[in-house]
């Protein structure tokens, strides 16, 4: 079986379209795995879920999606994402609500470990460096554990003896699991933050076992100009163009 791994679309439906649109393209897949925060940040919350609930999926909640429902405050974000959660907020219906409001933390899924921001902390820590991975190996039981948050591709390969070092997670490369444990992060669909402005998302096959990225070219002004219409903070669509 194949299934999609993405996470951080970030109410950005052009780039979930062009992500599912190249899911098609590649033979599409039985099942995909959502690691959170679909909403805040981008123009079109409400439309990014509606489309996400027609699919086959699993997700888990991010702090935006949790933000925008009111289950934490926004005092720990910035100026800018506070002011686009607001917004979110005034955007979902009461069946967006509900579907936010019924996201786990955690979802394992066969060999996997599906969290947001990290198996010790879902909703807000970072893991960023093989010392932050090499402290989460205990609070996961899987050899494999899906993380977002920080928007940036990259792989925790990790020792029996908890020590883990960060590798790259580029497109011209397949990720073959072995043996070892790991700390995966696919990127973000709807908002990347590593140089790189394409969505980006992850194909895994368990027959192969191996993980694929994947980086899409989607309309970034389509979604900009949305911003724009909508009120929301010239920042978060000028990033876009960057990709950071």
């Amino acid at each position: 079986m194949r299934y999609a791994i993405f996470g951080d679309i970030h109410s950005n439906l052009t780039a979930l379209v062009a992500v599912l649109n190249d899911i098609k393209r590649r033979g599409g897949v039985e099942r995909m795995w959502c690691l959170g925060d679909v909403v805040g940040y981008g123009p079109e919350p409400h439309e990014c879920i509606e489309l996400l609930r027609q699919t086959d999926h699993i997700g888990v909640a991010g702090n935006h999606d949790w933000a925008a429902i009111g289950k934490i405050d926004t005092s720990a974000f910035n100026p800018d994402a506070a002011a686009a959660n607001h917004w979110t907020a005034k955007q979902l219906s009461a069946t967006d609500i509900e579907y936010l409001e019924k996201l786990p933390l955690v979802a394992v899924e066969g060999d996997f470990t599906l969290v947001h921001g990290s198996p010790r902390e879902p909703i807000w820590e970072y893991v960023l460096s093989g010392q932050s991975a090499g402290e989460n190996i205990a609070y996961f039981q899987t050899p494999y554990c899906l993380v977002g948050h920080s928007h940036i591709p990259v792989v925790f390969r990790c020792q029996k003896n908890g020590a883990c070092s960060a590798g790259s997670f580029p497109t011209d490369t397949v990720l073959i699991l072995g043996k070892g444990r790991l700390i995966i992060n696919p990127g973000s669909v709807g908002q990347p933050r590593n140089g790189d402005p394409r969505a980006s998302y992850a194909i895994y096959d368990d027959e192969a076992k191996s993980i694929e990225p994947r980086r899409i070219v989607y309309d970034i002004r389509s979604t900009q100009e949305k911003m724009a219409r909508a009120g929301l903070p010239r920042y978060l669509a000028d990033r876009l163009s960057y990709g950071f």
